[in-house]
């Protein structure tokens, strides 16, 4: 099976390197620069979970059109579009497309661009970064990936993915209710997020403090019952579970957003917590403390822009 990972940065290209490692047909789209780059330097990933240096094989939007069998899409919202662009030449009618964004506004514009049938679900738990010599740095043992068809069948062609998955030194998950994980994973991470971007801060300080953790979890109530207004599949007690994911976090955890901030990149905030904003305006439902992270959020996007 040939697998074409859109990206190649801190999850594109740690689950695109298990797979190499495993010795699956593996192949990254990329741009010039970061082509050049992993020609010289290989793939390399620091993991707690086992280190990897490879040479990846590597392709530019520009190359000749090869179908793939499955592709995995890694890039930030931000850069979607052109994601899409680029990999049309790269799909044919068997193609199925897994997206690893978090969030879930994505999912309608690449069915629009794509076939629906073609779409699969997609998340990923895992705290990895890019360091200053483009390497990949994993610092934890969790590194899942959970996929599955949009309507939550288990169908031959996902067994088949899945069989191509297993074996690594990651945990491929095939899901059957693709949707309801989608959408737990977006409240965790938009809380995730939010609080340790408006505070500056890893989550263990804010958690450990009395109101710290009364704004953890105001927040998660407030996208709670945006979300069930939105009449998403999010399960009973959902807030009562995730507060327990993120007690078991460890201290020094940081969300990717907080990541980004610190180094001065482009944020997510429109795709995640805009996204919910627009929901809640749509449901009369009252979010003072999202309210307040977005427009945090939109202040460091417009002092980027300065």
């Amino acid at each position: 099976m040939r697998i074409l990972v859109v990206g190649a940065g801190a999850v594109g290209g740690y689950f695109g390197g298990r797979l190499i490692e495993k010795g699956e047909d593996v192949t990254f789209l990329v741009r010039e620069k970061k082509q050049q780059q992993l020609k010289e330097q290989g793939l390399v990933i620091h993991s707690v979970n086992g280190d990897i240096h490879v040479q990846p094989k590597t392709i530019l939007a520009t190359n000749e059109p090869t179908p793939f069998d499955v592709v995995f899409i890694s890039t930030k919202s931000y850069q979607l579009r052109d994601a899409l662009t680029s990999l049309e030449r790269f799909v044919s009618d068997y193609t199925v497309i897994i997206p690893l964004l978090n969030g879930i506004e994505h999912m309608e514009e690449m069915k629009a661009y794509f076939s629906p049938d073609q779409i699969f679900g997609g998340i990923c738990f895992i705290e990895s970064t890019l360091n200053d010599a483009g390497e990949i740095v994993q610092t934890s043992k969790k590194n899942d990936l959970v996929f599955g068809e949009w309507n939550g069948k288990v169908t031959a062609r996902a067994k088949e993915i899945e069989e191509v998955f297993s074996g690594t030194k990651s945990v491929f998950q095939l899901s059957e209710n693709i949707q309801k994980d989608m959408w737990h994973k977006y409240l965790f991470i938009t809380t995730l997020s939010g609080v340790t971007s408006l505070m500056r801060s890893p989550i263990g300080p804010i958690r450990d403090t009395f109101e710290g953790r009364t704004y953890i979890q105001q927040l998660f109530e407030e996208i709670r019952m945006t979300m069930e207004a939105h009449r998403a599949p999010i399960s009973d007690r959902v807030v009562e579970k995730q507060m327990d994911t993120l007690d078991n976090q460890a201290p020094s955890m940081k969300s990717s957003m907080l990541r980004d901030i610190e180094r001065g990149a482009p944020i997510e905030v429109d795709h995640l917590q805009g996204f919910l904003l627009l929901l809640a305006e749509r449901y009369g439902i009252e979010t003072p403390l999202l309210r307040l992270v977005y427009q945090h959020l939109k202040v460091y996007e417009r002092n980027l822009n300065m």
